[in-house]
């Protein structure tokens, strides 16, 4: 019987697509995927989700990178407006709100940067989180087995008894190798039918949502 789910940030409870918002930008494949290399794909992209680098020092190195390749004005642009993509995805609160009712904790796993995390941290709907861990305060990535299990020994979660749900393949095998339950979110419907087929069959009655307020941006 399950009573734990667990969830992903970027991506499965706030908006998180580089290659869309690259795309609305640029408009151009050769450039997307040279500025995808040297920002959101890059080595100080995953030391940021690791507490390895300051936001400021990561910033720097990229832009270095950039001017090498003739692509300072398209990086600047993604390090200026990039936080703008982190809208609160409200399908995955209203089913977090429904499985509350029920019962169920919920805790998050995220690669995620501090400043990040500090901006989610402020959000109306952070407080249905039992607990959580982000990968920058532990200095692991996942799919490192690692983090998984970090979570489950800091909150004494049975593996058999929890669900994670990431929109990332690897990461969702990797919780899945461990013997947690492993969903790939990709929309509302295929999570709800996944939900379903776990034995997690939530009512249509609607549920409270968190008292809505600002969301505000975290500095850079």
């Amino acid at each position: 019987m399950y009573k734990n789910i667990i969830f992903d940030l970027g991506g499965v409870v706030v908006d998180f697509n580089p290659r869309d918002f690259l795309m609305d930008y640029f408009m151009n494949k050769s450039a997307e995927d040279a500025v995808y290399d040297l920002t959101f794909g890059s080595k100080e992209w995953e030391d940021l989700d690791r507490g390895d680098i300051t936001r400021a020092a990561a910033n720097r190195i990229m832009l270095e990178n950039a001017a090498s390749c003739g692509r300072t004005f398209e990086v600047q642009t993604v390090i200026d407006e990039w936080e703008k993509i982190l809208r609160t995805k409200k399908t995955t609160i209203k089913t977090m709100c429904k499985l509350k009712l029920a019962g169920y904790r919920l805790y998050y796993l995220s690669n995620i940067a501090a400043d990040t995390m500090e901006n989610i941290k402020q959000r109306d709907f952070f407080p249905l989180f039992d607990g959580g861990i982000a990968s920058c305060d532990v200095h692991v990535n996942k799919p490192d087995p690692k983090i998984y299990t970090l979570l489950m020994q800091k909150y004494h979660l049975a593996y058999e008894e929890s669900i994670f749900v990431d929109d990332n393949k690897q990461n969702a095998q990797a919780a899945y190798n461990l013997g947690i339950t492993g969903i790939l979110y990709k929309n509302k419907k295929s999570f709800n039918r996944a939900l379903g087929l776990c034995g997690i069959h939530l009512t249509n009655r609607r549920a409270p949502m968190p008292a809505p307020q600002q969301e505000t941006k975290s500095n850079s």
